[in-house]
């Protein structure tokens, strides 16, 4: 048995012993957590056949009269060819359901697919009877199926609070990746995958440890690759996840494959190119060596052309909608005492060029000269100073900062040209004075009235994690990712998750 680290104590030892003694209950637990995965799989698979062999139904009920067969024939062979297309695009694969928006994608580009091909034979064929099955059945057919599988992310996602989980996963490998692959899975993937253990592939490591019981100090870890199977088997996970490279190199992660193979336990590399969005990467195969392309960040071109047109069309949009309420808040806060309605606040810009930010005004008016004797006191991040019970604060200020509306007036500064609607979070020079290493990046693009940042818990994060989230979406930015963070604001705004 590999060498457990001394740390843990007997309680953890204990724990790892009580699996040896409990095989046959842990190849049972294993056995029922792959059925767990397949059962979700037939599901999707099936509820996905019925709402598709509805849509293909519909020109058939539409048609009542003699050419009735003729579409009911039609529609039979074409739902055939979609749940193809569905299979072909592993749209009921695990690693492709569950979680982030590769499930929806794969659904989207198998039923484009089929919409073309159904578009080819139309044209070649003359039969233009078909074409109520493009116009009608597929876009029905499609929203149907996004509409199915985010039903069944709420239902995954109410079951996730009981443990329940498609993949119990294994996590190995040296203790410099292991942390981050930790927190990630963790927090991130969803009811997709469970960490049920850690295997470090090399001696112990103190901070290494600290940092995985920071994420989840109730996970059994071990050390020593060469109790890989018995932790498998120990666990019940139905995959191992290997974080980052191995000490043995590519021939240890190809002689691993090949050790689960027997156990049917699924081998998931993690890669170690880590910041970098999948639509930047590409795979080429090189006589059985995956070559990974990787697409430099741009910071320029008609993809921000087309985001500061959005920019401004929105930011005219919500300064017209919202001037009512804009009223309301400069009465309340007038009404509350003296002072100014708008603070505003010199923060960096893109390239770290100044800028007035306007924000409603939440403190009293003299809350800058109170700044110095609370810094004792702070409550942020790195260089970020917060307090979750600031003295300075007011009444109604509490309110605007727990839903964001002290924020609201900043779309001012959107419309000038000085932010953007999504960014990374606008930073104070005075923390700007304390970045190290690659933090500047996050200066590459203009910030945002909202981010990453606020609809990832705000305030709440640490400061790396706040770098990290600001740096990722400087980088890997979408007009697709744009539209979710703002769809996950207005949830934020109703729910707030870290904001004082």
């Amino acid at each position: 048995m590999s060498q457990i680290s001394s740390r843990l104590g007997a309680e953890r030892i204990t724990a790892l012993g009580s699996y040896t003694t409990l095989q046959p209950a842990a190849d049972r637990a294993a056995n029922a957590l792959r059925s767990q995965g397949r059962s979700y799989l037939r599901r999707l698979f099936a509820t996905d056949l019925i709402l598709v062999g509805t849509a293909c139904a519909l020109p058939a009920v539409a048609n009542s009269g003699p050419g009735q067969n003729y579409y009911l024939l039609a529609g039979v062979l074409l739902a055939a060819a979609w749940m193809i297309s569905l299979r072909s695009f592993k749209t009921h694969a695990l690693g492709n359901v569950a979680v982030g928006m590769a499930e929806y994608k794969s659904l989207a580009y198998a039923s484009l697919a089929m919409a073309g091909s159904l578009g080819v034979l139309i044209g070649l064929s003359g039969l233009g009877t078909l074409r109520i099955f493009l116009l009608l059945t597929l876009p029905v057919g499609l929203a149907s199926l996004l509409s199915n599988r985010w039903a069944w992310r709420q239902w995954l996602a109410r079951r996730r609070r009981s443990g329940y989980a498609l993949s119990h996963v294994l996590i190995y490998g040296q203790p410099a990746d292991v942390p981050f692959a930790v927190r990630q899975i963790s927090g991130k993937s969803g009811p997709a995958y469970r960490v049920v253990g850690v295997l470090l592939d090399g001696s112990a490591d103190e901070q290494a440890e600290q940092e995985i019981r920071a994420a989840d100090p109730t996970l059994p870890l071990a050390y020593g690759g060469g109790s890989l199977e018995h932790q498998v088997q120990a666990l019940g996970a139905d995959a191992v996840i290997v974080a980052g490279p191995l000490a043995g190199g590519n021939e240890a992660l190809q002689h691993l494959g090949w050790s689960l193979e027997s156990s049917g336990t699924k081998l998931i590399v993690a890669s170690s190119l880590v910041g970098v969005a999948s639509r930047r990467v590409r795979t080429s195969p090189l006589d059985g060596m995956p070559l990974l392309h990787v697409d430099l960040a741009k910071f320029s071109g008609a993809r921000y052309l087309l985001k500061r047109g959005f920019d401004v069309l929105f930011s005219a949009a919500a300064l017209l909608a919202l001037a009512p309420v804009f009223l309301v808040i400069a009465a309340v806060i007038k009404l509350e005492g003296p002072g100014k309605v708008f603070f505003l606040q010199e923060r960096a810009g893109q390239d770290g060029r100044p800028f007035k930010m306007f924000k409603f005004r939440t403190m009293g008016p003299d809350a800058e000269a109170k700044l110095a004797q609370l810094r004792e006191r702070n409550d942020g991040a790195g260089p970020l100073f917060k307090l979750k019970d600031d003295p300075r604060i007011t009444r109604c200020g509490h309110w605007l900062r727990k839903h964001s509306l002290d924020e609201l007036p900043q779309f001012l500064n959107v419309l000038r040209g000085e932010m953007s609607v999504v960014g990374p979070r606008p930073p104070l020079f005075t923390e700007v004075a304390a970045y190290e290493g690659h933090a500047h990046r996050r200066l590459l693009l203009k910030p945002g009235v909202t981010g990453l940042w606020q609809v990832s818990g705000r305030s709440n994060l640490d400061w790396k994690e706040s770098v990290r989230l600001d740096l990722y979406y400087a980088e890997n930015w979408t007009v697709l990712s744009d539209a979710r963070i703002i769809w996950r604001t207005f949830r934020v705004m109703i729910k707030p998750d870290g904001a004082y």
